[in-house]
């Protein structure tokens, strides 16, 4: 029997500041100046769709700060993976949440995230908002919504065949969330940092700070930097930048396609989901790594 295909709604009782839907982005229209967008953690966005057996691109509800509650009106099946947090099913505290069966009428709560920092809700099928540019994910002037908001819809498919027993459980291993040392390669003006400079990178531990959001992530200590000015120059997510002042800029899945700083660095996928998974005032180490 092929699962129902009727509409279903999750009601945003309330959120903070840094939830939005988000699936694997806009990878075909940097050229036109769009940015990427997509979930910050992919990691954590590919494991809640493997478990759901969703498409990889299966649009989820990203959650960037804890105080989140929603209402589904019809019956489907969640998964939460990413950071931890304390979470509540109808009251009900979720000491190990697995694939969690929904009914007409649920709540559940987003507490406080006890390590990391992003947190995905994913859903059978996926979040079905609108496709602007073959992509489903928030971006202001782009899609009808930047961030949810208190009061939104957010439109899924029902599905109603949920299983009898949900006693099995895939536990999400979150030990790579903590690792402290993250990859990165040397970026297109490497080679024109100061042997100073790349001592440092090489050896310093750098703070995330307070400025930390889908466009980009700054670190609290300065880097010396005699570099002169570029012209504006193609960038990407997990880029590092290096600004007049010294302060090391990685740009995020919102960060703009083209910048004037250097790029001393460039950070991979795997690299971006831990940098991610950071709080403010957390420190992070460069592991430098040569292309071979």
């Amino acid at each position: 029997m092929k699962p129902e295909r009727d509409i279903g709604y999750m009601k945003i009782l309330k959120t903070a500041p840094g939830t939005s839907v988000q699936d694997l982005g806009r990878v075909r229209f940097s050229q036109f100046g769009i940015p990427n967008s997509g979930a910050l953690d992919l990691r954590s966005f590919v494991w809640v769709n493997h478990l759901l057996q969703n498409k990889d691109s299966d649009a989820a509800l990203e959650i960037c700060q804890p105080g989140l509650k929603v209402q589904f009106d019809s019956p489907t099946m969640i998964y939460l993976a990413g950071a931890r947090a304390s979470a509540k099913l109808n009251g009900k505290v979720l000491s190990n949440p697995g694939l969690l069966p929904i009914q007409a009428n649920d709540l559940l709560e987003i507490g406080a995230m006890e390590i990391g920092a992003v947190l995905y809700l994913g859903i059978k099928y996926g979040f079905q908002t609108e496709k602007v540019m073959q992509s489903r994910s928030f971006y202001s002037g782009i899609t009808q919504s930047d961030f949810a908001k208190k009061e939104l819809r957010i439109p899924y498919f029902t599905y109603k065949e949920v299983p009898a027993s949900t006693s099995s459980k895939v536990k999400w291993n979150i030990n790579w969330i903590q690792e402290k040392v993250i990859d990165a390669y040397p970026g297109p003006e490497w080679e024109l940092l100061s042997k100073q400079s790349k001592e440092i990178l090489d050896s310093y531990e750098f703070t995330v700070s307070d400025l930390k959001n889908r466009m980009a992530i700054q670190l609290n200590e300065l880097l010396p930097n005699s570099l002169p000015e570029m012209a504006t120059a193609p960038v990407f997510p997990g880029t590092v930048q290096l600004t007049s002042g010294g302060k090391l800029l990685v740009l995020m899945k919102d960060a703009q396609v083209t910048g004037g700083y250097p790029r001393i660095l460039q950070l991979e996928e795997q690299a971006i989901s831990i940098l991610a998974q950071k709080k403010p005032k957390e420190k992070i180490k460069f592991s430098l790594k040569t292309f071979s």
